[in-house]
């Protein structure tokens, strides 16, 4: 379970935050449903504060904060008519369906005052958005037709349409840049810039689909709302329909999952609601979704093409991947050339040879993956493969780890494959924010045999820079005060960048938070660590196993030698709450981590269990086994409200 979460938080991270997936949303899908079972059976060491049970990702600093006076709620997610119609079960109580196709973009919240636009905002964490009203009025209707006196809200989701998305990544590719994964990441980069005239210029869409207190102006129903919605000139889907059964409901689905192609957007779905909003009411919701409305999400896509060829890429951590070489072959709209094979026990599984014919799928149109191998049309000039021994990169004998299906390259010291990416995790967003070290420019760094550490960067001259290729004397004058700049980032960038495994920015900012410096992580203990609500004993060897390594700790000394900020001043606001040990449990409304953070800022302490020596449980709903002990010893129990007015008290 502790690696589901750290796998989860990093890819959640790169998808709502960075706009940057790594994987296909069914394979994210399928992690959050694993999850999920394992935390039904065991209860007892789910995390209820997770982000799997709640909205969106972190609002960026980039854009002021705008707080939702009605949370943006997710959708739950079915991949079967039969989980469907089990959602649905006894909730119906006569009313219809509304069908609407599921957008693949950005959810926004527009507000009109007096039939005048005001504001815009992302859903954010679904409490708290991004205003973004300069970039939307670009793109939603500035004034409503026939407009109610006072304040309209209105939900909807920002896209960028398939000829848009090839016309931009066609330029990205001409400038050298990094083109965009798919049209939901292109549109999410583009509302979030500073600068509104690039969003003008790209070109987003966007389709609204929640009218905000319907009621009030006499609205009943979903279709009504939409037909009302329309009325106003906003834009709606073209395809949307009342269902009277849930059968009718099965065929708009059937009917959609290819005529979807057609649309010039991307849809990964059909969003079903019931229409009879009084429902809605009565219904209510989950901490992160409707109970009266469902997404019913499309299987992938999939194609047939060959394998040509195998080859292998070595990752950060030394694993070796193998990678199927396919004849092209257009999938969701694009050519799809290669698939990860992931590693030997994969192949063996589903025994994929050299000179197959497979089956191809892109899961929301992102990452192509096999399906499966037609082993009929197999002729007896298939080869089957084996992974090699040595690292293609470095030629390092590679090693199994107990428990592990991946090889890995052992040489993390010099291995250039290994180097470069994480060089080029080291220098990302999340890490230390080093603009212009990319793929590319890591792979220049390391072939050009100038870097054999991260720490190496910080010593190459501009005359090293301009020696590469493409880099002019103006580029490496940015790189170099990137690098400077670099040294003062939060401590917690650095513990991202250092790329411990397990440790993405949400648990680098809780051990910062914990330990205040690297030199006393460095010396804590597997326990101390584990002993961090949100931590666990997973990620905690983890760390632990890192600070033992010899060349680890030479890196971080040649950091200090450097001039970087490697601690950070974690002292209490006041002593409010000194001599305290708190504990949480249940829903509140905080997350978990800010809930012990503003405990630390007031000189208190948290733990992650109940005990006599605990002083308050703070509950929310749902409190659970943790409420149970604390009664049971007596320790007195407090709700989310009585813990913040003892805080401002």
């Amino acid at each position: 379970m502790n690696e589901l979460y750290a796998m989860i938080e990093r890819h959640a991270g790169l998808y709502y935050d960075q706009d940057s997936p790594e994987i296909p949303d069914a394979e994210y899908d399928a992690l959050v449903r694993e999850l999920s079972e394992l935390e039904h059976d065991y209860p007892q060491y789910a995390r209820k504060d997770f982000l799997t049970h709640k909205v969106g990702g972190k609002p960026s600093r980039l854009f002021a904060p705008v707080v939702h006076e009605m949370p943006m709620l997710s959708l739950d997610n079915v991949f079967g008519f039969e989980e469907l119609v089990k959602f649905f079960a006894g909730k119906s109580q006569g009313s219809g369906f509304l069908c609407e196709m599921k957008i693949d973009g950005l959810a926004v919240s527009l507000v009109y005052e007096d039939g005048i636009f005001v504001r815009g905002a992302t859903r954010g964490d679904g409490r708290t958005g991004e205003d973004v009203t300069e970039n939307l009025r670009a793109i939603v209707p500035e004034k409503l037709k026939n407009p109610p006196a006072g304040r309209v809200e209105v939900r909807g989701e920002v896209l960028m349409t398939w000829e848009r998305f090839n016309a931009i990544n066609s330029l990205c590719i001409e400038r050298g840049e990094k083109p965009f994964a798919n049209p939901r990441n292109a549109a999410a980069g583009t509302l979030r810039q500073k600068d509104s005239k690039i969003v003008a210029e790209r070109g987003l869409d966007v389709f609204v689909y929640y009218l905000i207190d319907a009621e009030k102006f006499g609205i009943r129903s979903q279709y009504d709302s939409l037909l009302w919605l329309k009325a106003k000139g906003l834009p709606i889907q073209d395809v949307w329909k009342y269902c009277g059964t849930l059968g009718e409901v099965g065929k708009f689905i059937a009917h959609w999952q290819d005529g979807r192609r057609t649309l010039g957007y991307v849809t990964d779905g059909v969003v079903v609601k019931l229409d009879d909003m009084a429902l809605w009411h009565s219904l209510g919701t989950t901490s992160h979704a409707p109970r009266w409305a469902i997404a019913y999400k499309y299987p992938p896509e999939e194609a047939r093409t060959r394998i040509t060829d195998i080859r292998v890429s070595v990752g950060r951590t030394g694993v070796l991947t193998p990678i199927a070489i396919l004849e092209p072959v257009s999938v969701a709209g694009t050519t799809v050339q290669r698939a990860s094979l992931h590693n030997a026990d994969y192949i063996a599984q589903k025994d994929i040879r050299v000179g197959d014919f497979v089956s191809v799928r892109k899961a929301a149109e992102i990452i192509p993956e096999i399906v499966s191998v037609d082993k009929s049309a197999r002729t007896g000039q298939e080869s089957p493969y084996t992974m090699p021994s040595k690292c293609p990169a470095c030629g390092s004998e590679v090693v199994k780890l107990p428990e592990e299906a991946a090889l890995r390259c052992p040489n993390r010291a010099s291995c250039p494959a290994q180097l470069a990416e994480s060089l080029k995790y080291f220098a990302s967003r999340d890490g230390m924010n080093i603009k212009g070290i990319g793929q590319s420019l890591a792979e220049k760094l390391i072939a050009s045999g100038k870097i054999h550490s991260l720490s190496d960067i910080y010593t190459l001259t501009l005359e090293d820079w301009t020696s590469l290729d493409k880099i002019d004397a103006k580029t490496a004058e940015n790189i170099s005060a990137q690098l400077e700049a670099s040294k003062s980032r939060p401590l917690a960038n650095l513990v991202t960048a250092l790329g411990i495994p397990y440790v993405g920015t949400n648990t680098a900012s809780l051990l910062v938070n914990n330990f205040g410096s690297l030199d006393s992580l460095r010396e804590a203990s597997q326990e101390d660590i584990a002993a961090i609500d949100g931590v666990g004993p997973v990620i905690a060897e983890s760390v632990h196993d890192f600070f033992r390594n010899g060349e680890n700790l030479r890196l971080i000394d040649d950091f200090r030698a450097m001039g970087f900020r490697l601690s950070e001043d974690i002292r209490p606001k006041n002593n409010a709450l000194s001599g305290k040990s708190f504990v949480f449990t249940g829903t509140l409304s905080m997350t978990r981590e800010e809930a012990s953070e503003l405990v630390k800022a007031h000189g208190g302490r948290v733990s992650g269990s109940v005990s006599t020596k605990t002083s308050y449980l703070v509950a929310g709903e749902n409190g659970g086994s943790k409420l149970a002990k604390a009664e049971k010893l007596g320790v007195k129990v407090l709700s989310e409200q009585e813990f913040l007015d003892m805080i401002s008290a």
